[in-house]
């Protein structure tokens, strides 16, 4: 009987568009839930919460957990610029001196002398 023969490679058999939970669906995701944070920069900030999921900004304390150690070591101290901290060091050898003038090297000739 022709309505009893076995799908082959050619031809298929049919799967209504309603059941897929795959390629279908997924071009049906057009809205964002987050967009990008101002605070760390990533697309985490939840639109209606109005609020990060990585960093909780807007709350004044950063987000972090000792559970995901991982996440801490991304985001400590050392892993950005340090630009202030920079100069800290620097200061910091010097003695934290402001107001007055750097006290003059004697160089190798003017020494000789």
């Amino acid at each position: 009987h022709p309505s009893l023969t076995l799908a082959t490679a050619a031809h298929p058999p049919h799967r209504p568009a309603t059941m897929t939970k795959g390629t279908t669906s997924f071009g049906k995701r057009t809205s964002k839930s987050h967009t990008l944070c101002t605070r760390c920069g990533r697309r985490s900030y939840h639109i209606q919460k109005s609020q990060c999921a990585s960093c909780g900004y807007p709350a004044a304390r950063k987000r972090t957990y000792n559970w995901s150690v991982k996440s801490k070591r991304r985001r400590t101290t050392g892993t950005g610029r340090c630009a202030h901290l920079k100069s800290v060091q620097q200061r910091y050898k010097n003695g934290f001196r402001e107001g007055q003038v750097a006290p003059a090297k004697k160089h190798g000739a003017a020494a000789a002398q």
